[in-house]
């Protein structure tokens, strides 16, 4: 890029946000900036005031070298020698059908955190986003692909999952659509049905471990991972994450992991101990903010995306939060290439990438593969090949 043009980007950005704190200071800090969305007593995972991973929390520090101000600053003008991605990226939107009866499974992957499951006669949809921007004000990280199944094509939904409050997880636009349409079952953690109060919608909030019976046979039981909270810049962790298994009576459960790190590792065999996971829905994405990184505190990289697969036990899983929203230094199709490469490493199968708008029949789950805890240095050494050290 052109230093003229490197000047007059970085001004640009100044001035932006230089206004958008000034709009902070007078309108927003009063009423939203440090929002208690939850009281309660005091547990393993809440100090009375703010929730905390028990497992040890490595959330807090920039995901790169040097301040959270300058990271946030490289994002914004993306002058950290990140690799180029594509302003778009073509999209044939699917029309799912209306419903999918008995143990038969469908699910459509529609893009970043968002899925649509179809079985025993539910429509089940995880994270719901549709909006253009994943940040507040109409900033943050645009979409270059457009969702995979179009709003007005979504068929009838019964049972929404909320993993937490990031702007790219909660969506309250969508939330209030779906909410006006569908009058759906919202289930999310502690906190965040105050967020989503403000579209209007009610959701059920439950604490890790806490369940909610959606129909006779399916029962949603909210399950510890490894994240942190926060929709303005005071209120950290003043609501719960989660993943959640959705128990079904016949062919496995549905396990989602919202938004994760690896954390001690632990928390995938507590989903498996509520039954065998048919489905397991797992980001891969937004794992690399400085090149060459593996991992960070708040999300999983494909390495150990493949070894939540693998102590979860599940029979199948779908590749989630990489390609919609840039929100980290790697290349678009990184992930995928990364993860195929893990699982080969573990000599597994089942967990696989797919097309944004691309509908896959689960079969039933078969017997549960014996457990394995590959140690995750076993997997980074397996792939420091030259190959994979060429992905950026």
């Amino acid at each position: 890029m052109p230093v003229i043009a490197r000047i007059a980007r970085a001004v640009f950005y100044a001035v932006l946000l230089l206004v958008i704190a000034i709009g902070l200071a007078i309108t927003i800090v009063p009423r939203f900036l440090d929002r208690r969305y939850y009281e309660g007593p005091p547990s393993g995972h809440y100090d009375g005031a703010r929730f905390f991973n028990p497992d040890g929390d490595d959330t807090g520090a920039p995901p790169a070298d040097g301040s959270r101000a300058s990271f946030l600053w490289r994002q914004l003008t993306g002058d950290d020698d990140r690799p180029a991605w594509p302003d778009t990226v073509r999209v044939t939107p699917t029309r799912p059908p209306a419903r999918v009866a008995g143990t038969r499974m469908l699910v459509t992957w529609i893009g970043h955190a968002t899925v649509l499951v179809q079985t025993q006669g539910l429509n089940i949809l995880t994270d719901p986003v549709w909006a253009e921007r994943a940040g507040p004000f109409g900033l943050g990280p645009r979409r270059v692909a457009a969702p995979g199944v179009r709003l007005e094509d979504l068929p009838r939904i019964d049972l929404v999952l909320v993993s937490h409050n990031h702007y790219d997880h909660l969506d309250q636009a969508t939330l209030a659509r779906l909410w006006q349409r569908d009058r759906p079952t919202i289930v999310t953690s502690l906190g965040n049905d105050s967020v989503i109060a403000q579209t209007g919608a009610r959701a059920t909030a439950l604490d890790w471990q806490g369940a909610v019976q959606v129909k006779p046979g399916v029962r949603v039981i909210v399950t510890r991972n490894h994240h942190w909270g926060s929709r303005w810049f005071a209120d950290r962790n003043r609501a719960l994450w989660s993943s959640f298994v959705v128990q079904l009576p016949a062919g496995g459960n549905l396990f989602f992991a919202g938004d994760t790190g690896f954390g001690d590792g632990g928390w995938p065999a507590e989903a498996a101990a509520l039954g065998p996971i048919r489905l397991a829905l797992l980001p891969i994405g937004a794992f690399r903010f400085v090149q060459g990184q593996m991992v960070s505190g708040a999300h999983i990289g494909p390495a150990h995306a493949a070894l939540v697969f693998e102590r979860l036990r599940a029979a199948r899983a779908l590749a989630i939060h990489w390609g919609t929203f840039r929100l980290s230094y790697e290349a678009r199709d990184t992930p995928p290439r990364m993860l195929a490469a893990a699982m080969r490493c573990l000599n597994r199968t089942g967990f696989d990438a797919a097309p944004i708008g691309g509908t896959m029949e689960v079969p039933v789950a078969g017997a549960v593969p014996p457990p394995r805890t590959t140690a995750p240095s076993a997997v980074l050494a397996c792939l420091d090949t030259p190959a994979v050290r060429a992905l950026r």
